[in-house]
């Protein structure tokens, strides 16, 4: 501890999944705000990872708050997520539930703590993505009983489907959407009620929103799209790295190499769950997107450089709720499937660069049985390679790959 602050609220740790934490970290977050810290200082503590994980959320809300009470502006934001599975993560945690959350009670709490004195005019978008255990009743049920809840809009993407015209047009039927289904529908709705700027994150508790300030600073100076970045060296990442195989990195290898046109300007972190897309950027998205499964986070980015929005990465902070992520729940691999090949339909579609090479192995292997043999594996040529080096073809060519792959999928008899 230091004396920079009265730090006596901070206790070293943080569960996502206790709303009487998230209170202690907003109200350490105003005890910093009392010090007039400058938005250095406080890039400085988050990006130090020898200082206690809840100072560090603190001072990443703090600054986000800052940001906001100077903001002179009096727009719509629309935050939107997706469900499903979500129902034991929507209700609080008890012997009963003991994966809860409380998750919607507790981004309201976080939205009216960060936009109060404010000028700006904030609601939530939950989105039911085909759930079979009905997330949206429960959404519903929790914003009821919310002091907030009329901010919230409960949709279910079965409610318009099929759909023959608007965005959802090429989306058949509810089981073929994979999270970008919702998602679209969800901004779709907002940009109809009047949505300046449209926030995407996840239903869980991984984004803790008072930090939604970091997002809007740089919106309100002109850029049109913003992307968290989970990788800068200010961020605090807490993620559940373990749950992958060593063959994570020829996943990432292949998404590297497909998606340099997104990572060859310096997007690293394309799959974060904290992103704002200004109102004349959703339009180009929404005209025509390309794919609805986990992929529509790249098909998104396209659209916006294809449109020539200015687009800022930001750092923030993301602590990994995995217990009942998607990718557990429907099977890691099947969300890798749906990631490398909606990735090749949007680059397809978009005409925008990419490894062709690349995108050919991916539709020959990229299927979710022989993705859980691979993710248990790794070449010699990848095995070491750090994050920045993956995409390259110094590194591993397509043709590499596609021959270690054929050795370990289809070994001679």
């Amino acid at each position: 501890m230091t004396d920079r602050w009265d730090e006596s609220l901070a206790t070293g740790s943080f569960d996502l999944a206790s709303p009487a934490d998230d209170r202690r970290v907003r109200d350490l977050a105003d005890v910093i705000l009392t010090s007039q810290p400058t938005a250095e200082s406080l890039l400085q503590v988050a990006g130090d990872d020898t200082e206690p994980l809840d100072l560090r959320l603190a001072v990443v809300l703090a600054r986000s708050r800052m940001l906001v009470q100077r903001l002179d502006w009096s727009g719509r934001v629309a935050v939107v997520f997706a469900m499903w599975g979500e129902r034991r993560r929507l209700r609080p945690r008890d012997d009963s539930n003991p994966t809860g959350e409380d998750a919607l009670h507790v981004k309201l709490d976080q939205l009216a703590w960060l936009f109060a004195g404010s000028m700006v005019d904030w609601h939530l978008y939950a989105v039911d993505d085909g759930d079979p255990e009905d997330s949206a009743a429960v959404a519903q049920e929790r914003a009821d009983s919310h002091a907030h809840g009329d901010r919230v809009h409960v949709l279910r993407l079965a409610d318009v489907m099929p759909a023959t015209t608007g965005p959802l047009a090429g989306l058949s039927r509810t089981d073929d959407s994979r999270k970008g289904g919702a998602i679209v529908y969800g901004a779709d709705v907002a940009l109809a009620d009047g949505c300046d700027a449209l926030v995407m994150t996840d239903a869980d508790n991984s984004v803790n929103l008072a930090q939604l300030g970091l997002l809007l600073e740089p919106f309100t100076a002109g850029s049109g799209v913003v992307v968290g970045d989970r990788k800068h060296p200010s961020s605090v990442l807490v993620k559940a790295e373990a749950r992958w195989g060593p063959g994570i990195v020829v996943l990432r290898h292949m998404q590297r190499m497909v998606g340099r046109a997104l990572f060859s300007q310096g997007l690293r972190d394309t799959q974060a769950a904290f992103k704002l897309y200004s109102a004349a950027a959703l339009g180009d998205i929404l005209a025509a997107p390309s794919t609805f499964g986990f992929a529509f986070d790249s098909d998104w980015l396209y659209a916006a450089i294809g449109h020539g929005s200015a687009i800022e990465s930001v750092p923030f902070a993301f602590i990994d709720s995995f217990e009942e992520s998607a990718s557990i729940t429907q099977g890691p691999m099947t969300t890798w499937e749906s990631l490398l090949r909606g990735l090749v339909d949007a680059a397809r579609a978009r005409s925008v660069d990419h490894d062709t090479e690349m995108a050919a192995i991916i539709d020959e292997y990229a299927d979710a049985a022989q993705l859980d043999v691979v993710v248990q594996n790794a070449p010699d040529e990848l095995a070491h390679a750090t994050d920045a080096e993956l995409g390259s073809r110094d590194l591993m060519t397509p043709e590499q790959l596609g021959s270690w792959l054929e050795q370990l999928l289809h070994p001679p008899a």
